[in-house]
């Protein structure tokens, strides 16, 4: 997911609460029952800042005893961002009755709304 924000509007340090709050960052190329290297958990930054803010939070996070394990999100330069494919743009919404949606795409967002019940609106 690429992301365009406001920081007048919502901040980069929301932005990760809301990235690390939404996914598990302690499983290696693996989220829920997808595995594989499309599945790590990687962060991307535009700004030394950027990186800074998000190697703190990590820092936060590991010390905070909030997970299991280590997190093992990667943290990368943005290059280029690459689209998915047509088929996979707004999926959830057009493949409601989807078994895939409704056994993990659904009960995942359920769980982050318990999380960050404030960001959602």
């Amino acid at each position: 997911v690429e992301v365009y924000y406001d920081p007048k509007v919502v901040s980069y340090e929301t932005l990760l609460k809301v990235f690390f709050a939404s996914q598990d960052p302690t499983t290696p190329s693996r989220q829920g029952p997808d595995a594989g290297s499309q599945y790590r958990s990687i962060v991307f930054y535009d700004t030394p800042e950027q990186k800074a803010q998000i190697t703190a939070y990590i820092n936060e996070l590991d010390a905070s005893g909030q997970y299991d394990a280590p997190i093992v999100t990667q943290v990368v330069p943005f290059v280029k961002f690459w689209r998915a494919e047509d088929y996979h743009q707004n999926y959830a919404q057009d493949n409601p009755d989807n078994p895939y949606i409704q056994g993990v795409s659904v009960p995942r967002f359920e769980r982050f709304k318990e999380k960050m019940p404030g960001v959602l609106k």
